[in-house]
Order: C-alpha cells, then structure tokens, then sequence
C-alpha cells in the first residue's frame, strides 16, 4: 500500500510539473550531480545542482550545492531537422564540504549546447567557475585561503524538459 501512494504521489507531482517549465537531469564532471531547471521564459531559468564531488583534500568526495540563474544569449540555427544550438551564461552562488573542510562562494557558468527538436532533451557542456573561502578546520587547527580548484569545473549534462 506504500509504494502504491508512493507511486500515485510520484504520477501526480509529474503531471503537475509537466505544465511549468521544469527539467531533470545529471551532469559529470569534477564529481556527479543531480540538476534541475525552472524556465521562467524563454530568456532565462534556474538552475540547481546537488551532487558529490573530488576533494583535493585527502582524495576524499564533498557534498556540493550550486544554484544558478542562467541568461540565454543567443541560439543558432545550425542543424534545424535536430535542433536549435544555444549558448547560455549565469550567475549563482556554490556551497559544499565534508567533514572538517567547507567552503562558500560566487558561481558563474557558460554553457554551449543544442535543444533536441523531436525529443525534449537539452545536451551541454559547460563551464562552471566556483571562487571564494575554504575553510579547513578541525584538531585544534583550522586553515582558510581561497577555494581556486573550483575553477576548473567542466562537465557535461543532459537534462529532460517536461
């Protein structure tokens, strides 16, 4: 009888959400993270990202929170039997940590991809700088200098527009 409400509950949020502008997807790159989009028109979105990524610390893997607001700058019409590529920059801020180590700061992207014509699937790589304070703290000691491994933060995603 649960997984039958849990179901029901999980058919109904997806029809609700069908009729808003949303998107679901993944992206790889300096860890794996879960995405989800707002389309508040056809300019601009939200965009969030929850995931896990590669500490430099240790090896070990941080939890890591992104939220963005992302601006479309300008679509091309390269390939229009498959669809229309686009080009789309934003702003945001990035948070994360593990046990002992944290950090906070300022998060921009520039992401080039296509929107799929006959499917609704938006492909993209991306760029997504994340700079401010890292604090590692911990057996008396703590440590705080700025967090520069966030630069170089490349993925790719794939994300299913409803």
């Amino acid at each position: 009888m649960k997984r039958l409400l849990i179901a029901v509950a999980f058919i109904l949020c997806a029809a609700t959400v069908s009729a808003q502008g949303w998107g679901v997807g993944g992206r790889i790159g300096s860890g794996l993270e879960v995405q989800g989009e707002y389309q508040f028109k056809s300019e601009n979105y939200v965009e969030a990202r929850f995931g896990m990524s590669w500490c430099h610390y240790g090896g070990t893997i941080t939890a890591n929170f992104t939220l963005l607001h992302q601006w479309n700058i300008f679509n091309m019409d390269w390939t229009p039997k498959a669809g229309i590529w686009f080009f789309d920059a934003g702003a945001g801020i990035n948070v994360g940590g593990r046990e002992h180590y944290a950090y906070v700061g300022a998060a921009g992207s520039a992401k080039f991809g296509i929107k799929f014509n006959k499917v609704p699937i938006k492909l993209a790589i991306d760029w997504t700088p994340a700079f401010g304070p890292e604090i590692l703290y911990g057996g008396g000691d703590s440590i705080s200098e700025f967090y520069k491994h966030g630069l170089a933060n490349f993925g790719v995603s794939c994300v299913y527009n409803f």
